[in-house]
């Protein structure tokens, strides 16, 4: 598959993006920034390969194929310098410098508002061990304390749980014992509604995936097993009621559709709960779940978006072959079957044949889709899915500063955000500093 070039093909977008001309503006500010970044970083790498013994030159005009050859160690101290200059500019145009007039809160979620750029920074601070990232994490997580404090919405992606438990691991992390047990009080207090749904992004398994970042970070007893279980029994339940044992034992309805998807379906709550104590029964439901999902995937080795729209056109993570790929590699783990591990390897060819779209972002963009190699690689240790991630990386870095100011590539509506901007590239360039310590951002452990 490597030595195979990915298809530069147009990927339909799950909201189509802005016709303003203020977010226009804003994508064509943030991706200008990425031109004197990889103009240097060209001529460092061009430099390193002059004097070594290698006989290829560095050609930003074939930079992909070219940057693909470069051992990883070099490439890697290249994507720090990126990632530091795109972390500036993410913060400065979300949350502003710090200690000026306290910023208006628009958006706080992880997904696509302030909350997503603390995110990136812990993350930051864990791969560069730079302190003052993770303080600055922890300011502006305060700051979105405030605009969450009355929100109904629960999860880790869009709500009041990914506000209190990144804020308590960074506390944690920067020794503040107090703030961190505030922030644990508050987690406490959150209070799922009956009507609430049970998907990632929106709902209850987005909930048990902040309790299990905690429980990482912090220790296994912080969120006690009595507080998860019941999340996961509510699940079950609810699975179990629109499931049919002989055929899906498991199914969930977001709006009155059985969504298949990491985002919204199936795939993102199998996920999390095969990250929970199951029983043995709930394991098989888990399990049979997942087959079923395989046995029923679109011919072309895609995924539908859900139980009625078998539409082929969606290759994202919220939707199609990359998030369920990734869920896919962790059933392999969970459970040593080698069809999980089969079925994940063909939607990887997917995701290599029509991966390399119009978004640069996580949720459905080109960054997020690398990460369905990532995972491979850290599964299978087999370095082909190494360079095709690597491939992937240099395509977004490569395309992004020249497509985006002629309205051929774009970030969304947010696009400096973290699941549809570049705040997701810049996370993916730390990730792949170490890509054997790789994980989508609120979604891998």
């Amino acid at each position: 598959m490597a030595d195979r070039k990915p298809k530069l093909e147009p990927e339909p977008e799950t909201t189509p993006p802005s016709s303003s001309h203020q977010h226009q503006e804003a994508a064509v500010t943030a991706y200008a920034v990425l031109y004197p970044m990889l103009s240097e970083n060209f001529e460092r790498i061009a430099h390193y390969l002059e004097q070594t013994t290698a006989p290829t030159r560095l050609n930003p005009r074939n930079s992909v194929e070219e940057l693909a050859r470069v051992p990883h160690e070099f490439l890697s101290e290249c994507f720090k310098r990126v990632v530091h200059e795109l972390k500036l500019t993410i913060v400065l145009q979300t949350y502003g410098l710090p200690g000026e007039l306290e910023v208006e809160v628009k958006d706080y979620t992880l997904y696509c508002g302030l909350m997503g750029t603390a995110f990136l920074l812990f993350k930051s601070s864990q791969v560069t061990g730079n302190v003052h990232d993770l303080f600055l994490c922890s300011q502006i997580v305060k700051t979105c304390d405030a605009a969450s404090l009355y929100t109904r919405d629960v999860t880790f992606l869009c709500g009041r749980a990914g506000v209190c438990a990144l804020g308590a691991v960074a506390a944690h992390y920067c020794g503040n014992s107090q703030l961190s047990g505030y922030y644990l009080t508050q987690f406490h207090k959150i209070v799922v509604p009956e009507d609430y749904p049970d998907d990632l992004k929106l709902g209850r398994a987005g909930l048990l995936w902040a309790c299990l970042f905690l429980n990482k970070h912090i220790g296994q007893d912080i969120v006690p097993y009595r507080y998860t279980a019941r999340l996961v029994d509510e699940i079950i339940k609810n699975g179990r009621a629109l499931g049919t044992k002989e055929i899906c034992p498991l199914m969930f309805e977001l709006y009155g559709e059985k969504c298949w998807g990491a985002s919204h379906g199936l795939a993102g709550i199998m996920h999390v709960l095969m990250d929970m104590k199951l029983k043995p029964d709930e394991l098989e439901d888990v399990k049979g779940t997942l087959k079923y999902m395989i046995r029923n995937r679109l011919p072309s080795g895609n995924y539908p978006i859900s139980e009625v729209d078998r539409n082929d056109e969606f290759v994202s993570w919220c939707h199609g072959a990359p998030g369920i790929a990734i869920t896919l590699v962790k059933a392999a783990k969970v459970f040593g079957d080698k069809e999980f591990l089969d079925a994940a390897m063909q939607a990887a060819e997917v995701v290599w044949e029509r991966g390399l779209h119009k978004r640069v972002g996580i949720c459905h963009g080109i960054s997020g889709n690398a990460y369905v190699f990532l995972s491979l690689y850290q599964h299978t240790r087999d370095v082909q899915y190494l360079d095709m991630a690597r491939r992937f990386t240099c395509s977004v870095l490569d395309r992004a500063p020249k497509d985006i100011p002629r309205g051929e590539m774009h970030g969304g509506d947010q696009p400096y955000s973290l699941f549809e901007g570049i705040g997701g590239l810049a996370y993916l360039l730390l990730d792949m500093v170490d890509p054997t310590q790789s994980k989508f951002p609120a979604y891998e452990l």
